[in-house]
């Protein structure tokens, strides 16, 4: 009888062991033939307050940890292609300031599938996002934005340039561990405004990490796309000043004091000049900075236009040693709808963003002490351009006709738009044209059109499309700084 008992408790165990091994069986089967894994499962967002019904959105969001002796976090919202995806493209977006959200603007207000409505009731679907055709993903940076975060206080006034690239690149080395399935798709990176210093430096260190063979960290990277960007101080400078006095924003005096006084190639600007350059900003206190032919927002909250206020009060207390740099995105109020809807505690759950209520405050769409503490080191990108472009990457720069900041016109040989002053040449028209030419071959620089500069692909030769083809269509008067959302 003893015999036969043992006997028996042999067979439980063995019939035991053998259920838990075909439920992990089934388990491990059922997360392998969905592409995903545990990391990724644990940061899908089934469904976020207010978001419609239909259609399905498939999204992830969370944490990706990139130093961990300091306890440095990047915050990211993952949207997957509407079709296909492991067919598509990974486009990385980045919103600049330095200090402003890619989930507030990028995601919520501009090209994801998922924006905020007015007033926050709740979110509608954006039938022109951009995972149409590609997976889109979009990470607040750096540390100190959105629900992005650091446990090291000094990590905060040491940021630099650098050390965005540095830790933006170390998330995208650990989050293609927690979502394998994407790695050996092509890799694109895009932003906009102060993302014109991101996107070509952290291009730039892809590239470079990528010449290592023996480390298991190979990038896919194709190229970068790049809007309205803040890439030269020199060209960005003068186009701001020229825009606005070509847009009657300052009288023929003003103008004429920024071109006396002003040396914008110099690091530090003389005191006359500030106060010259502080008369525009003034006068974009009256109106709209980001689209000067739209209404202002009211709300009196975050709206973008507001933060015009902020740069002044900042460039007053350190005139000659600081420019006035602006937050990017343009968005009348929705900055203010954003704010408020990331700031509900169901939708920070819904995100697994702020986690056991690690912020310091409210979430905010632009975060005005970043750009108060941040280091400015690098004057120009236009380097990197042309190394990039050399290389063979495919590189893409944008921009729009209503906002100042880099707004250009026509280069002067050829095409007037509605808008136009062919002999006023702003922003990105400069150093679009810088570019252009310093990565032609003799015989074609000739007349080029920059306005709507295409792809840079040494497959087929181009390096922009010559005056008078339709591709002219690539320029909309309409457009504001927020041009991904059109």
């Amino acid at each position: 009888l003893m015999a036969a008992a043992a006997n028996q408790d042999k067979q439980r165990r063995q019939l035991i062991l053998a259920i838990f091994l075909l439920v992990l069986a089934s388990q491990s089967w059922r997360c392998c033939s969905a592409g995903y894994g545990s990391g990724q499962e644990a940061d899908r967002v089934v469904f976020l307050p207010g978001q419609p019904r239909s259609p399905q959105v498939s999204q992830f969001a969370g944490h990706v940890t990139v130093n961990k002796r300091n306890g440095r976090a990047l915050f990211y919202w993952f949207f997957q292609a509407q079709s296909q995806p492991s067919h598509k493209p990974l486009l990385l977006w980045l919103n600049g300031g330095p200090g402003c959200s890619s989930v507030g603007y990028g995601a919520a207000s501009e090209l994801g599938p998922l924006t905020v409505s007015r007033f926050a009731a709740g979110l509608e679907f954006n039938k022109f996002a951009w995972n149409k055709e590609a997976n889109l993903l979009f990470v607040e940076s750096p540390v100190g934005v959105g629900f992005s975060y650091t446990n090291t206080s000094s990590d905060l006034t040491n940021l630099n340039d650098d050390f965005v690239a540095e830790d933006t690149y170390n998330f995208l080395i650990n989050w293609f561990k927690r979502f394998p399935q994407y790695k050996d798709q092509e890799f694109y990176i895009s932003g906009e405004s102060y993302a014109g210093h991101y996107v070509p430096q952290l291009a730039d260190l892809v590239y470079e990490r990528n010449k290592d063979k023996k480390a298991n960290t190979y990038i896919n990277f194709k190229g970068f796309i790049v809007g309205n960007p803040l890439t030269d101080d020199y060209y960005d400078s003068k186009g701001l000043a020229e825009y606005a006095w070509s847009h009657a924003v300052v009288s023929d005096e003003v103008y004429d004091r920024i071109k006396k006084d002003c040396d914008f190639r110099a690091s530090n600007w003389t005191d006359d000049c500030n106060k010259a350059m502080n008369t525009i900003y003034g006068q974009y206190q009256l109106i709209d900075i980001y689209n000067i032919y739209a209404p202002k927002c009211n709300l009196g909250q975050t709206s973008a236009a507001s933060v015009v206020d902020k740069a002044l009060e900042y460039s007053d207390h350190e005139p000659f040693r600081r420019r006035i740099r602006l937050f990017s995105g343009y968005d009348e109020c929705y900055s203010s709808y954003a704010q408020e809807y990331f700031n509900k505690a169901d939708v920070q759950r819904a995100l697994h963003a702020n986690v056991n209520g690690m912020l310091p405050g409210k979430w905010q769409v632009c975060s005005d002490s970043i750009l108060k503490s941040y280091n400015f080191s690098v004057l120009s990108i236009l380097p990197i351009y042309s190394k990039l472009i050399k290389a063979g990457l495919r590189v893409w720069l944008y921009r729009c006709i209503s906002a100042p900041c880099t707004l250009p016109p026509c280069w002067r040989c050829g095409w007037q738009g509605p808008s136009d002053r062919v002999t006023i040449l702003c922003g990105s028209t400069w150093l679009a044209y810088q570019v252009t030419v310093a990565t032609m071959v003799p015989e074609q620089t000739g007349c080029w059109k920059i306005c709507g500069v295409p792809w840079y692909d040494h497959g087929d030769n181009k390096r922009g499309w010559p005056l008078g083809t339709p591709q002219q269509a690539h320029r909309r008067d309409s457009a504001d700084r927020h041009i991904p959302s059109w």
